[in-house]
């Protein structure tokens, strides 16, 4: 269920759903998913869909990574990336393999541990993480040319607008359960200007870190 073929009916479901990018296509054929998941759940780790990582957290569904990732590259390359909520490292693992930098925060510290030794397995060595509250970002690398939020907050929080550079775009699921939809939020010289993509469905953004 690790083997090529099977990344490549995943891809072709991402192609099947929309996702054009070829790029980012060419990253989901060969980051290894099946490493981000618990061995148990090994036999399911190319289907389209969101597994448990432990915690009360998920690895995200692949098209939705593919989706918010091709979101973020629409103007271009990005040279730094804050990333909230690491995960189990998938979203990370594809990511820096499209931009120059990634910053990842982790709520949950046990969870970027496990994180930090799946990313340098893969010799991906431009990504940086630390435990902290996914509300208040990572100020000391702002501004970023791109955000992007793997929980869902009610409200995008302030301190990540904050950190957003001039021409940048953050994407993000905000609302409670059952009721998120995916913002795109671009940083205008006039101001934030919000779009909505599609109904999905996320963690929670919590505060605080442990």
């Amino acid at each position: 269920m690790t083997s090529q073929r099977t990344r490549e009916r995943l891809v072709s479901r991402l192609r099947e759903s929309g996702i054009r990018n070829k790029k980012v296509l060419e990253v989901m054929l060969k980051t290894p998913r099946h490493v981000f998941v618990d061995e148990a759940l090994g036999s399911r780790a190319y289907d389209d869909t969101a597994l448990p990582i432990g915690f009360g957290q998920t690895i995200s569904q692949p098209y939705i990574v593919a989706r918010m990732t091709e979101i973020l590259l629409e103007t271009g390359l990005c040279d730094k990336v804050l990333e909230i909520g690491t995960g189990s490292g998938y979203q990370a693992a594809v990511l820096s393999q499209l931009v120059g930098q990634v910053y990842s925060v982790e709520r949950i510290g046990a969870l970027l541990t496990r994180a930090r030794k799946r990313i340098r397995a893969l010799n991906l060595y431009n990504v940086r993480m630390k435990t902290f509250d996914g509300h208040l970002g990572w100020r000391e690398n702002a501004p970023y040319d791109a955000i992007i939020l793997t929980a869902a907050p009610e409200e995008i929080p302030p301190e990540l607008l904050a950190q957003l550079k001039h021409g940048g775009r953050l994407i993000a699921p905000v609302g409670v359960a059952g009721q998120q939809q995916l913002h795109l939020i671009m940083h205008t010289p006039s101001g934030y200007e919000c779009s909505i993509i599609e109904d999905v469905s996320f963690v929670p953004l919590l505060p605080g870190n442990r």
